[in-house]
């Protein structure tokens, strides 16, 4: 690919034909181009590895990747196999106004719920084909599970994507469908679908965690004014004594969800 042209991973976002563009800074859109593919992909990243994907020499990126190393939006993974995001952007994102006020109204009707129910809860919302957690509640007991803030996974394999997805309206649904799988997902991607459904109808999600054994992810959506824009979820985990029962907790965590969106403007 040459040097001045879009690598494959920005076609859909943005212009592609340089006579549409009237101003370009190269050097900016290199380093743009890393982290999205680093946050698309998940998985730490050698240079090799990112200069590959995105059709470049090694030499060419080298020193942007030290710059974003140096000014702390992308570190070495603990094993030292490559590259991966910080959290340097997520609390960049999280600054913004919108987000400020979620979390200004969502955390202290999260801190009651943990203590409510004696377990931890954490908030995410959709950021393109992923969801990211944006606060958490640890548990009040001495053992409970909890999620690092910044946490990504894709809509499709994540619980709470079943609703923040089935509960959008059909252009929106429409518009979001092409980033949820690739092409050789359909299977994956029909029972997302199918499963979907079934959350929206019954209006949350109980189901056993996909990655930890043990875990059932109890989620409910936050509503704004325009729909859908958060889920709430909370970990359950069996311990002894069970402070509240699991038809309890999905109680309260309908109830919580149903007060920061009243709060919001939403339904």
């Amino acid at each position: 690919m040459p040097k001045s042209a879009v690598s494959p991973e920005k076609a859909d976002v943005g212009p592609t034909d340089d006579a549409e563009r009237k101003y370009r800074a190269p050097a900016l859109e290199k380093g743009l181009d890393i982290l999205e593919l680093l946050a698309k992909e998940g998985v730490p990243m050698t240079t090799s590895q990112i200069a590959s994907r995105l059709g470049r020499s090694v030499s060419e990126l080298f020193r942007m990747v030290l710059t974003l190393e140096y000014r702390g939006y992308i570190a070495q993974s603990d094993d030292g196999e490559g590259y991966e995001l910080t959290n340097h952007l997520f609390a960049l994102g999280m600054a913004q106004a919108p987000t400020r006020t979620l979390l200004d109204v969502a955390l202290p009707v999260m801190k009651e719920l943990a203590q409510t129910v004696g377990q931890s809860c954490h908030m995410v919302v959709p950021s393109g084909g992923q969801v990211v957690v944006v606060a958490r509640i640890e548990s009040p007991r001495d053992l409970g599970f909890a999620v690092r803030l910044g946490y990504r996974r894709r809509v499709i394999d994540a619980a709470s994507g079943l609703l923040l997805y089935g509960m959008r309206s059909e252009a929106e649904k429409a518009a979001w469908l092409p980033q949820l799988a690739g092409p050789d997902e359909k299977k994956r991607l029909d029972r997302f679908l199918k499963d979907s459904e079934e959350a929206v109808a019954q209006g949350y999600v109980c189901r056993p965690s996909d990655f930890v054994d043990g875990v059932t992810d109890l989620v409910c959506p936050v509503f704004g004014r325009e729909g859908p824009i958060a889920g709430l979820i909370v970990p359950f985990i069996q311990c002894k004594p069970l402070p509240c029962p699991m038809e309890e907790v999905i109680e309260r965590l309908r109830a919580a969800t149903a007060k920061i969106g009243s709060q919001l403007g939403g339904i």
